[in-house]
């Protein structure tokens, strides 16, 4: 794949019109009686059967499909606090994946605001608007507290992306890299380099899919968190351990699995080497990586290896997972998205990627093979099983912990009508990739 050059992302961006996303319409406008009904006077009509019954809004607006993708610009990427307008581009980019992926509409809305409790308000206020709210580049710890505080007082999803999407990606890839490897989940030990929003949210679900707690540690800027630390907020304090270790090479000594959630260059090839037999390194610090898989693949040839990049094997890609999980959420018209539904979605992405691939695949990335194994943990994203199979996983996970609002009857036509939203995609995709 050739490299994005910083040439090539502005001429991208600004070429023709502006920017990555438009609104259209979805109503007949030519002519008068139809303006007449999507304005005024028809319009008063669903306005009142709105103000009588608030639900009708999913029945008469968009809200059934909208979801705010909103961000203060404090942590975007790994550019840091570059501020809300700054982030745009990454926001209108989020929008993109959510459409073509999973066919979900939506409004970017950057705040320019850091006070959490003033966000948290914002956010509050413009709920109605929309069906579900995925948070985006909100630094860690504030993140946790604006995720909590409205999920307790919305009645729609609420999904910090940053936390739970990598956490839900990862996980699945640790589920097949575990089954490659012969590894128990109950007897592995992990270490992750990092304690932001990401590392917090990988560990708890981790922690669900049965990590031994006391198997975990968690290494920030100043070293192991650990008994001796006195500078450690309440979110920290939730994976101190009992060891006498301080120091990431301390850490990783006989660790399984090294997850690197920080900087790059935190894993050196000697630390590496000081791992158990047969390790899994997720390095996902971007755009460089805590080891290089270079380094990584030099120094080991028993492990398996996974980064946030596209130009190795083993992409850790959160479109895996936010596309999907927001629709099978909507579609549901679910209150919230629970552990439950975040687990669904983790198993349904491991057992996609022990199936064989499909063509479209093959095609979209040029490969002539490609078959479960150590190079191959976690589905392409260009897979098009991802939205049936994603969503419908957790729909009826939400369904199932009474989170649901509306029940699904026929899973099969379901499953069908999902791969219809997004068939004209994968269909640009397998004539652009035979080109």
């Amino acid at each position: 794949m050739p490299k994005a050059t910083k040439e090539d992302a502005l001429l991208y961006h600004s070429s023709g019109r502006k920017g990555k996303v438009e609104v259209i319409p979805t109503k007949p406008y030519c002519t008068q009686f139809d303006l007449s009904l999507a304005y005024t006077p028809g319009v008063a009509y669903p306005c009142l059967e709105i103000e009588k019954n608030p639900d009708d809004a999913y029945q008469y607006t968009a809200k059934a499909n909208l979801v705010a993708v909103i961000s203060n610009g404090t942590a975007v990427l790994g550019l840091g606090d570059i501020g809300a307008l700054a982030g745009k581009p990454v926001m209108e980019g989020k929008g993109l994946l959510f459409k073509v992926f999973a066919d979900v509409d939506v409004f970017d809305i950057e705040v320019d605001e850091k006070d959490p409790d003033k966000l948290i308000e914002i956010c509050a206020k413009i709920a109605p608007t929309f069906g579900g709210i995925n948070l985006e580049d909100i630094k860690a710890p504030e993140c946790f507290e604006v995720e909590t505080r409205l999920k307790a007082m919305l009645d729609i999803p609420v999904f910090h992306d940053d936390q739970h999407g990598t956490a839900i990606i990862s996980a699945a890839g640790l589920l097949n890299a575990l089954e490659i490897n012969g590894k128990d989940i109950s007897d592995i030990k992990v270490v992750v380099c990092g304690a932001g929003a990401a590392a917090n949210s990988c560990s708890r679900l981790y922690v669900a899919l049965g990590v031994p707690k006391e198997n975990l540690i968690m290494v920030d800027s100043k070293g192991v968190i650990n008994r001796g630390r006195k500078d450690l907020n309440k979110y920290k304090q939730e994976w101190v351990t009992d060891r006498d270790i301080n120091t990431l090479a301390e850490a990783v000594k006989e660790a399984d699995l090294f997850l690197g959630l920080s900087v790059a260059n935190m894993l050196t090839g000697e630390m590496l080497s000081t791992m158990a037999p047969h390790p899994i390194v997720f390095a996902m610090a971007n755009p460089n990586p805590e080891i290089s898989y270079e380094d990584a693949m030099a120094t080991r040839d028993d492990l398996i290896f996974a980064t946030g990049r596209s130009d190795y094997p083993n992409q850790i890609n959160n479109v895996l997972g936010f596309p999907f999980i927001f629709r099978g959420a909507l579609d549901v018209r679910a209150t919230s998205i629970n552990e439950e539904m975040k687990l669904a979605a983790t198993k349904a992405l491991a057992a996609i990627a022990r199936e064989p691939v499909p063509d479209v695949v093959l095609k979209a990335y040029g490969l002539p093979s490609l078959e479960f194994g150590t190079d191959y943990i976690i589905p392409k994203p260009m897979d098009p099983r991802l939205i049936s199979r994603v969503a419908s996983a957790v729909a009826r996970a939400a369904i199932e912990t009474g989170v649901a609002r509306l029940k699904i009857d026929d899973w099969d036509e379901y499953e069908r009508s999902l791969d219809r939203r997004t068939s004209d995609h994968i269909k640009r995709i397998a004539d652009i990739s035979c080109l």
